[in-house]
């Protein structure tokens, strides 16, 4: 409905005549037909989750007029309680157990403040209504009772159990993984009630976990009919009538062109030209021009916004357009004529950018290379590949070259960077893992790496200074409290950050990352280090990058698996054509506050369905290593018991009951276990022996047990 209904709305709630109506009495006041109903219905939903409005018990609408109310999510824990976070609040608001009301975690609730903040000891508050539930399914496991049954569910923020009517198990055995839909939310001390509506497959199926965890999320796997159809009409190939119609593109085939990617990549985002010339380098990094095949508002641009990026699991991929696109006319493949949007630098000796252009272009890829073998010429001097490759070969010094340059302004300017080994999965045939091993990146990996974000910096600035509607990368200021305790663990090892306490310099944390190298501690202050880092998101303002220590950042590189990419590459196109006049100007303003946080928040679920699955792998892969010992580094130390990380990534717990030899203290400020009769101190980076004790593959959880031979060798 029109801003004007809505407003109407507002002034028919607010007046002192208004009596609470349900939706048929706003039907009748306002003389709207059937047909809008359902756009009325949305309309007061609408303003019931901007916490205008309360829908009260007997399903009638009343003004929020209480100001201590404030609208948030509900983010749940497994003993009960939870928390709600509200937009543009740093602290979010604790939520005791007893006053959850019915929320389940992701719902939109209105809270009321009980007790307010003081000290340390953070706002406390009461839900006095959900405004909107994050979910209406659920997936979990089922487990048959005589009379009834009931899922246990998967998400461990979902502490409450599904219960399941005979009649409703649509033919579910003990052991499957299901999908609830629910029927009831409980609240007063009763579980939610709901119906299986499928079953994914028994949990003895290591297929089931993982498709299990997808659902959980939401990431959706196949596409709608209506973008098949779409796909259908892409072509294959850039024909000739395609290279006339798009004559105002700049022709580039006859550049050296390379990309450069790991082995298996099939979606190539972008490309490299680079050459010497008089004071510097001419770098042009090509990206793919997604936006030419995409069409705004159509049903492959809808459905990209709604996943927001490609899913990368250990097993497999799950795209963000369809493969015929995204491994198709849209990847930079060798040899093929592609359409891309290359922004072409002038770079001197010391890594700054003197001038550069972004264009429309055409290109054909002379080599698709990869990460191992660059690697293999620049450091091995593997004399087959030289030979191979020897027409690129003064490309490859001469990127070795410029990103040794591009690092070393980064570095100056107190750019931070953490370089903490990946893990890679080695998969067999079938998809089987049988090996996980810690992937260090390479000169090769680096050099791809500076490039991107020299572009993407090169891009944020131009447009940044044009003040025209665009999406930045935005990297907040660590978290003080964070901040503070770093410093004080640091302090017991002899370091310090220098300037505001609680307020570093990127500068001073980089400086502090290169004084631990090599040091015992480098890998577990290294690790605290980011973990005071906030996350980075997607702004429609430049609010700088703390980590790259730059005032200017956008994400213009992999439109393939990224939407901000696309959609700036949109506004880029609209610029350099000419076509950004008011009425456009006005669309991507209206449109991108929305587009900023959608994305945002779909980048953070698939990171968590990246990290769940990979989880679930090691844990799989641990499996039948009962009883073996390794060598790992204490990574956590808590009041529940020790992390232990392995070479190969893989991280267990030791917990507490299993630290038979004495009783053991946390003390949190110095982040150490202490025995209370002998003294042993356990500290975070600390070399142990650790046993695999058991697996639990749903859980997703390893445990360890010590063996505590290694004190014994040490007295």
């Amino acid at each position: 409905m029109s801003k004007e209904r809505k407003k109407v709305l507002m002034d028919i709630i607010s007046s002192k005549e208004y009596k609470p109506l349900k939706l048929k009495g706003f039907k009748i006041l306002l003389g709207l037909e059937n047909e809008e109903i359902e756009e009325l219905e949305a309309l007061l939903k609408e303003l019931v989750t901007e916490g205008k409005l309360i829908l009260t018990n007997k399903k009638k609408y009343i003004l929020n007029e209480d100001t201590n109310y404030l609208v948030g999510t509900f983010v749940s824990h497994q003993k009960g309680f939870g928390f709600v976070e509200v937009e543009d609040r740093e602290d979010d608001i604790f939520i005791p157990a007893d006053f959850t009301k019915d929320a389940f975690h992701g719902d939109t609730v209105s809270v009321n403040i009980k007790t307010e903040k003081s000290g340390d000891r953070r706002e406390e508050g009461e839900i006095v209504q959900v405004l909107k539930r994050g979910i209406d399914t659920v997936i979990g496991t089922f487990q048959k009772s005589q009379n009834f049954g009931f899922v246990v569910p998967d998400h461990k923020k979902l502490n409450k159990d599904i219960f399941i009517q005979n009649g409703k198990t649509n033919g579910a055995v003990n052991g499957h993984k299901v999908v609830v839909k629910i029927l009831n939310w409980g609240g007063g001390g009763k579980n939610p009630e709901g119906v299986i509506i499928s079953i994914i497959g028994h949990i003895n199926d290591p297929e089931t976990e993982i498709k299990s965890i997808i659902l959980a999320y939401g990431i959706p796997v196949d596409f709608p009919e209506e973008v098949m159809e779409e796909v259908k009409l892409v072509p294959d190939k850039i024909t000739q009538d395609m290279i006339r119609e798009e004559s105002h593109r700049e022709d580039l085939r006859g550049e050296m062109t390379v990309t450069i990617d790991g082995k298996d990549a099939k979606d190539l985002d972008d490309a490299i030209t680079l050459k010497k010339i008089s004071n510097g380098f001419e770098l042009g990094v090509h990206i793919a021009d997604v936006t030419h095949y995409v069409g705004e508002g159509t049903a492959l641009d809808q459905e990209a916004l709604s996943r927001g990026t490609s899913v990368y699991l250990v097993d497999r991929v799950i795209p963000m357009l369809p493969h015929r696109l995204s491994n198709g006319i849209c990847s930079l493949n060798a040899g093929e004529d592609r359409f891309a949007l290359s922004c072409i630098m002038e770079i001197d000796m010391k890594g700054k950018v003197r001038k550069h252009r972004v264009v429309e272009s055409i290109l054909n890829i002379n080599e698709r290379m990869n990460y191992d073998d660059v690697k293999q010429i620049l450091v091995d001097h593997d004399e087959e590949l030289m030979k191979r490759y020897h027409e690129q070969m003064d490309m490859f010094k001469t990127m070795e070259d410029l990103q040794s340059i591009l690092k070393e302004r980064r570095r100056q300017r107190g750019s931070i960077e953490f370089d903490f080994p990946e893990a890679k999965f080695k998969l067999d045939d079938k998809g089987r893992i049988i090996d996980i091993y810690a992937y260090e990146r390479s000169v090769a990996t680096k050099v791809i790496e500076e490039f991107m974000l020299l572009a993407n910096e090169t891009i944020a600035e131009e447009f940044h200074w044009q003040e025209i509607p665009f999406l930045y990368r935005s990297h907040e200021d660590p978290d003080p409290e964070k901040i503070r305790n770093l410093t004080e663990f640091i302090r017991n090892y002899g370091y310090k950050l220098k300037g505001k306490e609680l307020e570093p310099h990127p500068k001073e944390i980089q400086k502090l990352l290169v004084e631990i190298e090599g040091s015992e501690q480098e890998t577990i202050i290294s690790r605290l280090a980011l973990r005071s880092m906030k996350q980075a998101k997607y702004t429609t303002t430049s609010d700088g990058h703390f980590g790259l220590a730059t005032d200017y950042y956008t994400h213009f590189t992999s439109p393939i698996r990224r939407y901000p990419d696309l959609q700036i590459h949109r506004i880029i196109k609209d610029v350099i054509n000419g076509r950004l006049n008011d009425q456009r100007y006005e669309h991507y303003e209206d449109i991108m506050d929305k587009v900023a946080a959608d994305t945002s928040r779909l980048e953070r679920r698939a990171e968590e369905v990246e990290r769940e699955v990979a989880k679930f792998k090691k844990a799989e892969y641990m499996e039948d290593k009962i009883g073996q010992m390794y060598r790992g580094v204490i990574s956590g130390l808590t009041n529940w018991g020790i992390y232990v990380e392995l070479p190969n990534t893989i991280e267990g717990l030791i917990p507490m009951n299993r630290l038979t030899d004495d009783y053991y203290n946390y003390d949190e400020k110095h982040m150490t276990l202490i025995g209370e009769r002998n003294g042993r101190i356990f500290r975070l980076g600390e070399a142990i022996t650790v046993e695999v004790l058991s697996v639990d593959k749903r859980m997703r959880t390893i445990d360890f047990g010590i063996i505590y031979e290694d004190f014994d060798d040490e007295e």
